[in-house]
């Protein structure tokens, strides 16, 4: 029997436990859209509603959950706000609460149970998302003006009969942006008493982005300060604080051992390595395949599933959401979509500042089912990424630049877990960060395609002119000191070459393990290429011995058949070449 087909009914899209929202039947894709009401009202929704159920049944009064970029944190908080929150007078809009949730899982789950908290909670909402700047100063103004908008949102509280005096000219003065310092400082605590005592119910919090103030102070340099004020902020809130009923934080990073959250023993943190909630964030298999159908696309899910799945949170394999919507949005057509949206900074920096041991281990991540074996300390402190190497892992995995299948034990630090480049999407941006910072060691884009040329035609005496001026000119990024440093170099030297795969390093092959081959996409338009390397330290080997060291590479490429398998139409290209100091030798050799 073939696979039962989805239902749209009554604004609502069912395939098996998965529903998929269209209120307005118009199958319009919600990119870059974290509105909640606007989302359900005109575009498709993929339910992710049992969040609720989770937040309002962990017992937790503060949740913090950490997910890469753009995988759904924004618009699942802001569905949150508008489940909770009571409504806010004088808000130009009343959230019908009924109409946006009434059809999805939340309203009639566990026999609607949770319908008793929708409206009713006081919400105080904030997002840091731009709290980027450069300077302490202009991220303090930017904190301090998302402050003042949210006592804006909430300026009623300035006529309540609940407040004192002194009260209400607070709310005032900091609605208006001219609080003292102190009274800053104390504001989130400050609003949450009066909203409290206004209303006569406990008060749900919600932060977006908490981390981007501190990435952005970890950055430019005034880490200590932001860190310092957060710390006050969030603590005098979120802890012994009898007006909070719950909070949820979103962010990337888990910076659960800075100062920030030190006297925050109350607060629960879910990562992708926790099983708790695991679907609510990225699209599951079940839900791709669901929204597949109901666009009229069932034939992208195996090309989607190639670019943009393989994420795993907790016990679920998930696809980017983000790059999997705009997938679908442009009819299937296959983009970085995800690498795109923000900088790329963390991958960068660390292919850029990778010693040999860092870079074996990034070829080894890009070679095909490529894995790397590291502990994951994910209450990371963000000076240790500058001291402690193994921090970055964890700083990439957070991210979502790798991801895992060994997810047991998430607070285990001591476990060494098997990470990986979740898909072609990831290892795209990962092979451009190589591209690069080699292009940019061979002079350019347009001198490392003239050495990729070079290789391509056969002309070992350009190859060799190219790779000297390299040695001779960017002394600065190796050591050169034993094979393993020219490999390295050479290896991120041939990535991107126009109608081949990445290179591939060390393989059993023939009758041993070749040091460098680069494989063609299509045999009958271009050579394999093969690449021996050998090392003599500068003082022991003359002009004439390099050469001759270059000739035995060269021979031990034809003695042990590393290219033997191959069936090329336009033959195979075979390179031994010699390094010693800043002087190399090249020797090649074209077989039909």
């Amino acid at each position: 029997m073939g696979e039962s087909s989805g239902l749209y009914k009554d604004g609502i899209f069912r395939k098996g436990k998965v529903r998929i929202s269209d209120l307005a039947g118009r199958k319009m894709l919600p990119i870059g859209n974290s509105n909640f009401a606007t989302v359900v009202e005109n575009s498709v929704f993929i339910d992710k509603s049992m969040l609720i159920a989770d937040v309002l049944d962990s017992g937790s009064s503060v949740t913090l959950f950490c997910r890469p970029r753009r995988f759904g944190k924004s618009l699942n908080l802001n569905m949150l706000q508008r489940f909770f929150e009571a409504e806010v007078p004088g808000y130009p809009l009343p959230v019908d609460i009924p109409a946006l949730f009434g059809n999805l899982a939340i309203w009639d789950a566990d026999s609607g149970r949770y319908q008793i908290h929708a409206g009713a909670y006081p919400v105080i909402r904030y997002s840091f998302n731009d709290v980027k700047q450069q300077a302490w100063s202009n991220a303090r103004e930017a904190i301090a003006a998302n402050i003042a908008a949210e006592y804006r949102r909430h300026e009623y509280l300035g006529e309540s009969d609940r407040l004192s005096a002194v009260e209400k000219e607070l709310v005032l003065r900091l609605a208006s942006g001219e609080g003292e310092d102190a009274e800053v400082q104390k504001s989130l605590a400050t609003l949450s008493q009066m909203l409290f005592k206004h209303h006569g119910r406990r008060v749900v919090v919600l932060i977006d982005e908490y981390d981007a103030p501190v990435m952005a102070g970890y950055t430019y340099g005034y880490y200590a300060e932001v860190v310092g004020f957060l710390k006050g902020w969030l603590t005098g809130a979120l802890k012994d604080n009898d007006a909070l009923a719950f909070a949820v934080l979103t962010g990337v990073q888990r910076i659960t051992k800075e100062s920030i959250f030190s006297d925050l023993n109350n607060m629960t943190v879910n990562t992708a390595l926790d099983t708790a909630s695991d679907e609510r964030y990225g699209f599951t298999q079940a839900e791709v395949d669901a929204l597949a159908e109901y666009l009229g696309c069932k034939n992208c899910v195996t090309e989607a599933g190639y670019w943009y799945d393989g994420y795993r949170f907790g016990n679920t394999d998930v696809y980017n959401p983000w790059s999997t919507l705009n997938y679908f949005r442009s009819g299937g057509k296959a983009d970085v979509y995800w690498g795109n949206t923000s900088s790329n900074a963390v991958l960068g920096d660390m292919v850029r500042s990778a010693d040999d041991r860092l870079l074996g281990k990034l070829y080894g991540l890009l070679e095909p089912g490529g894995t790397v074996r590291e502990p994951l300390d994910l209450g990371i402190v963000f000076p240790d990424v500058g001291l402690r190497k193994r921090a970055l892992w964890s700083m990439l995995y957070l991210a979502g630049y790798v991801t895992t299948d060994d997810t047991g034990s998430p607070n285990r630090t001591d476990i060494l877990r098997a990470l990986r480049i979740p898909n072609r999407e990831i290892g795209l941006l990962f092979q451009g960060e190589v591209i690069e910072r080699f292009a940019e060691m061979a002079g350019g884009r347009d001198r490392l395609d003239d050495l990729h040329a070079a290789l391509m035609r056969g002309e070992e005496a350009l190859v060799e002119e190219e790779l000297e001026r390299i040695l001779l000119d960017s002394a600065s990024f190796f050591d050169l000191v034993n094979e393993n440093s020219y490999h390295m170099l050479v290896l991120g030297l041939l990535f991107g070459i126009p109608y081949y795969g990445r290179p591939q390093s060390n393989r059993e092959a023939g009758r041993g393990r070749f040091d460098i081959q680069i494989v063609p996409d299509n045999p009958k338009r271009a050579p394999l290429i093969t690449i021996e390397i050998k090392y003599a330290r500068p003082e022991t080997l003359s002009e004439e011995g390099l050469r001759e060291l270059a000739k035995e590479a060269l021979a031990q490429v034809a003695d042990r058949a590393y290219d033997g398998w191959a069936v090329n139409s336009v033959g195979n290209l075979r390179y031994g070449i010699a390094f010693s100091g800043k002087a190399v030798a090249v020797a090649g050799d074209r077989i039909c």
